[in-house]
């Protein structure tokens, strides 16, 4: 992957120019090295970090995690309008991170949070600042002005900061060289768009074990990382059936029952209401999140919060499938602790004067009512997820 990558370009363009960049230099050896010392190519070294440094990523979740990344191509990375960026640094006038953004927001398997990080790595890659300090300071206008984008993305805000603190982590002081430490991020922000691309496929595969055959799955709202899950254990030849709310105001169960029904899924829709008289028969929830926060609660579209304390009530386990840039450091106490994020609602007929219609988006499920979160961090419990959050951030 790195003989294409923006970063391998880029050193060679640098070296061709600048010859004293590849002569071996004690006082800055890092600047000889390979652009990918990792000598697992294939899983990312943010994940052999965690596993060496603090034992929680155990070797068979870096199989699986290996597994998910040799599936995958490696040609994404270098996709983009401002790809040129990476060999010609004089695009970077006409960059816009927002331009940027939105290209790759459109690509429908991508989520917002992605988008965002791959326009942070495009920043680094077109930036003409000439120190550590002025790099650093483009990056943070680049996250703040994406996250102003939408205020109320829980994904988006904590998927910036997240990619913030992976790559500027590096010390600008190991690099006499400024070309050099550039080098560095620009390593390090490839790296993490790879991470967060692959986060899908490898929850997909962490998932696997809990989809039984002849088993009954309560799916609420749509989500990508669930519909990964069940894809992949339909093409395992896995028997089950799929039990969808409507998902009201926006009809997401429609749109993920005609997903399950094209791969010859049995899939039954439910209204929104009908959850407690369904539940008998179902024997596990699965839902997404916009948002897993500190406390291991995750905030999801609303009725979320309603579908778990009913499937707890009975017995029934809620399973949780969310990437790790969706990690944010909030700790909501009830549902007024969130940040409105609001969504008209058609109710098909006029809506008396003096009547207020509650319009509420999204809504909060405290861990309690929660049993695993599937991740690509590994399938964790909500207890754990604050150590996990320390983790990332620090």
């Amino acid at each position: 992957m790195w003989g294409r990558s923006a970063s391998f370009l880029l050193d060679k363009r640098l070296r061709d120019q600048h010859p004293s960049l590849s002569s071996p230099s004690s006082s800055s050896p890092d600047s000889t090295m390979d652009p990918n010392p990792n000598p697992n190519h294939g899983v990312s070294a943010y994940y052999q970090t965690r596993a060496e440094h603090h034992a929680i990523v155990s070797s068979d979740w870096l199989a699986q995690a290996q597994a998910a990344v040799d599936r995958e191509g490696d040609t994404a990375l270098m996709e983009g309008p401002h790809a040129s960026a990476a060999v010609s640094l004089s695009a970077s006038k006409h960059f816009s991170v927002i331009d940027e953004f939105n290209y790759w927001r459109k690509k429908p398997d991508l989520a917002e949070a992605v988008a965002a990080i791959m326009a942070l790595a495009a920043v680094i890659r077109s930036c003409e600042a000439t120190t550590m300090m002025e790099l650093e300071i483009e990056l943070k206008k680049a996250s703040d002005m994406l996250k102003s984008w939408d205020t109320t993305s829980i994904s988006l805000s904590a998927g910036c900061d997240l990619f913030m603190r992976y790559v500027t982590r590096t010390s600008a002081v190991e690099y006499e060289d400024f070309h050099a430490a550039k080098l560095r991020l620009i390593e390090r922000g490839e790296k993490f768009g790879e991470i967060s691309m692959k986060a899908r496929r490898t929850i997909a595969m962490l998932g696997q074990d809990f989809v039984f055959d002849g088993c009954t799955i309560l799916v609420h709202g749509f989500s990508r990382v669930v519909l990964e899950v069940l894809k992949l254990a339909a093409s395992n030849r896995k028997l089950f059936r799929i039990f969808c709310t409507e998902g009201r105001p926006d009809k997401t169960g429609l749109r993920l029952s005609k997903e399950l029904a094209a791969l010859g899924v049995p899939v039954k829709l439910l209204i929104d209401s009908a959850v407690a008289y369904a539940m008998d028969e179902v024997d596990m929830v699965f839902v997404g999140a916009d948002g897993v926060v500190e406390s291991g609660g995750i905030i999801n579209m609303m009725g979320t919060y309603q579908t778990a304390l009913v499937a707890h009530s009975m017995n029934k386990p809620v399973y949780v499938a969310a990437e790790s840039y969706k990690f944010a450091r909030l700790y909501p106490l009830d549902q007024k602790d969130l940040e409105p994020a609001l969504h008209p609602i058609d109710f098909g007929v006029p809506i008396p004067s003096g009547v207020e219609v509650e319009t509420s988006a999204r809504d909060y499920t405290p861990p309690q009512y929660l049993t695993l979160l599937f991740t690509d961090l590994g399938v964790l419990t909500p207890s754990v997820v604050s150590d996990e959050l320390i983790q990332l951030y620090l």
